[in-house]
């Protein structure tokens, strides 16, 4: 067994016996990950982290029914796609339209650049990324909530198409051919962004 797969079953044995600290590893581990995945799927960063602390209390919650079918980190994108989904449809229902402020992002994207050692980019470098950030970003939000999730697990946290399948619940062969017309629909909104959508 991988070391980093034993570590994990001493560190969920560890929470379930209701150690304090554990837990705080795990939320540590995962909390990044969680926040920019809900963010980017709800469009919205304040309520990404009001959603981030009700995906680890149902994780908390949960975690006695856990039996590692999956890993972990699969298991827990489920839980943030699933409350993602609850709360869009919450939103819909009461006509609730959100706007992303992608600068609220910047930290974290920075923190994950510097952990891997990159040189901290230009003040236009930096301008120009944040653009085509909002960019992309904006272009998601176009998209139905199945072809955004697809996207970004595969995309942004890439992801294989096995283990969005077992995160999702899908046949791999459904995701496949789902992240095949996600990639489409993007490149279609981005030409549209871009004011070439009718040529």
């Amino acid at each position: 067994m991988a070391a980093g797969a034993t570590g994990e079953i001493a560190l969920l044995d560890e929470c379930r016996q209701g150690d304090p600290e554990a837990f705080a590893r795990l939320v540590d581990l995962h909390e990044g990950m969680v926040f920019n995945l809900a963010a980017r799927l709800l469009g919205d960063a304040e309520e990404a982290r009001d959603l981030s602390q009700e995906v680890f209390l149902q994780v908390y919650r949960s975690l006695a029914g856990f039996r590692g079918a999956s890993s972990l980190k699969t298991w827990i994108y489920r839980i943030v796609v699933n409350q993602c989904r609850n709360r869009r449809r919450f939103w819909k229902r009461r006509r609730r339209d959100r706007c992303f402020p992608i600068e609220d992002l910047k930290p974290a994207d920075e923190m994950e650049a510097k952990a891997r050692g990159d040189e901290a980019p230009g003040p236009l470098e930096a301008l120009e990324r944040a653009e085509q950030a909002r960019g992309v970003q904006e272009a998601l939000l176009g998209l139905s909530f199945e072809h955004r999730v697809i996207l970004l697990l595969r995309e942004v946290e890439e992801l294989p198409c096995a283990q969005i399948a077992s995160a999702l619940g899908l046949a791999e062969g459904t995701v496949k051919s789902r992240l095949s017309r996600a990639r489409e629909a993007l490149r279609e909104a981005m030409l549209r962004r871009a004011g070439r959508g009718d040529r």
